[in-house]
């Protein structure tokens, strides 16, 4: 995972208690740690980073509502939320599910940049490009069609894995990401004609109706909690014949989690309906696991929808 997001106070003393309680947190006197939290929030009152720990902390000593005020006093202090404060408070269930904040999804991914393909592939056994890919042969085969494209959009296109995957079945690749560290990632591949860094819903309302033959959002939509307006734009996007290939965590339920992973998982209902509303038509749903955390594969979907 990424190195822990850290943003000074502007205060040394506060900045060194907060180093001090680090330390302390690590070696499981949790109880010292807040305490030296609270001193080091008492000098910076809009430490952010100080009063995102201490909300870790009281949530892990089960002090749910210390927990859920400091998330909050996190959040306040910094407006960009980029250490993803609002999305603990919606996995402690004291805020409704939302979108998460653009700054702490920009902040997870540069830092996770440099390391993050070692890290997928090495350590989680990351796998989503490699089952769209085979879903996508596999229905242009049943089709009796080629897999080939002349261009396609990578939605959340991270260090270029994707692209890598279906590289020799398109011609021309868009890469679109929220976190420059990724899109500098990506350039330095050469897989990538263009590259943007933008909002995946965003960058698709920009593109001209019917531009695009093949859309792709590996492990993407993970981190929407509501991708309908993404496959409604897909849908306007895609040529006629063109398809919409992504992947989900999933969960037994109908609508959308936070997981335990700290990103959104959506019920099959759900991923059915929005492909059904956007006007485009299933090709293809299964169950699979995307990657494995903690030794244990992670439920997933991975779909095909297709524009007729």
């Amino acid at each position: 995972m990424p190195t822990r997001l850290f943003l000074s106070s502007g205060d040394l003393l506060a900045d060194r208690r907060f180093e001090f309680a680090r330390d302390l947190q690590l070696k499981g006197d949790r109880a010292a740690a807040a305490d030296l939290l609270e001193q080091a929030t008492e000098l910076a009152p809009n430490f952010a980073s100080a009063w995102f720990t201490l909300a870790e902390i009281r949530q892990q000593l089960g002090e749910h509502d210390a927990a859920v005020a400091a998330f909050r006093k996190a959040r306040e202090a910094d407006p960009a939320d980029r250490h993803g404060a609002a999305v603990r408070l919606m996995r402690l269930g004291a805020e409704p599910l939302q979108a998460m904040p653009h700054g702490y999804v920009r902040a997870l991914f540069d830092q996770y940049a440099p390391r993050f393909e070692a890290a997928l592939l090495g350590d989680l056994g990351y796998r989503a490009p490699q089952l769209l890919f085979k879903a996508v042969l596999a229905l242009r085969a049943a089709e009796k069609k080629p897999a080939l494209f002349k261009h396609a959009i990578d939605l959340g296109c991270g260090t270029g894995l994707a692209a890598s995957a279906f590289a020799r079945q398109v011609d021309r690749f868009t890469g679109i990401d929220l976190s420059p560290g990724m899109i500098e990632q990506a350039r330095a591949t050469g897989r990538y004609a263009e590259l943007e860094i933008a909002d995946m819903a965003q960058a698709l309302c920009g593109k001209p109706d019917a531009s695009t033959d093949l859309i792709l959002a590996a492990d993407a939509m993970v981190y929407v909690a509501d991708p309908a307006p993404v496959i409604v734009e897909a849908a306007r996007v895609l040529a006629a014949n063109g398809l919409l290939a992504f992947t989900v965590e999933t969960h037994d339920g109908e609508g959308v989690i936070i997981g335990h992973g700290l990103r959104y998982a959506h019920g099959a209902k759900f991923v059915r309906d929005a492909i059904a509303a956007a006007g485009l038509a299933l090709a293809h749903l299964e169950q699979a696991s995307l990657r494995t955390e903690d030794h244990v594969p992670v439920r997933g979907l991975v779909a095909v929808a297709a524009k007729t």
